[in-house]
């Protein structure tokens, strides 16, 4: 029982190393020919945003929610490629807590 509770503990010590360094790493992406400019941290969360002035009337509505959307979406895959990245070339040791 002890031993799992090591391993228990050991894999949240390394869920936090790896929040920490993906804490680090941004992407950015971008829609509707540059006019929306997203950045997302490795831990998803959006740190910066820029739209184009163009895209704030209400006639482009639904441009600028298709665009937000493109590009959240693709920034949520490029940070999941990292983190799949950090994991397969890192220290961690996902043990078999079963």
């Amino acid at each position: 029982m002890f031993n799992k509770l090591k391993q228990i503990k050991d894999l949240r010590d390394q869920a936090k190393e790896l929040q920490g360094q993906l804490g680090q790493e941004t992407v950015s992406t971008s829609s509707e020919e540059g006019k929306i400019n997203l950045v997302m941290d490795g831990n998803q969360q959006v740190v910066g945003l820029e739209i184009d002035p163009q895209l704030l009337n209400i006639e482009q509505k639904e441009t600028l929610e298709r665009g937000l959307k493109e590009a959240y979406n693709e920034a949520v895959k490029k940070v999941q490629r990292i983190i799949a990245q950090k994991i397969q070339g890192g220290n961690f040791n996902l043990p078999n807590i079963g």
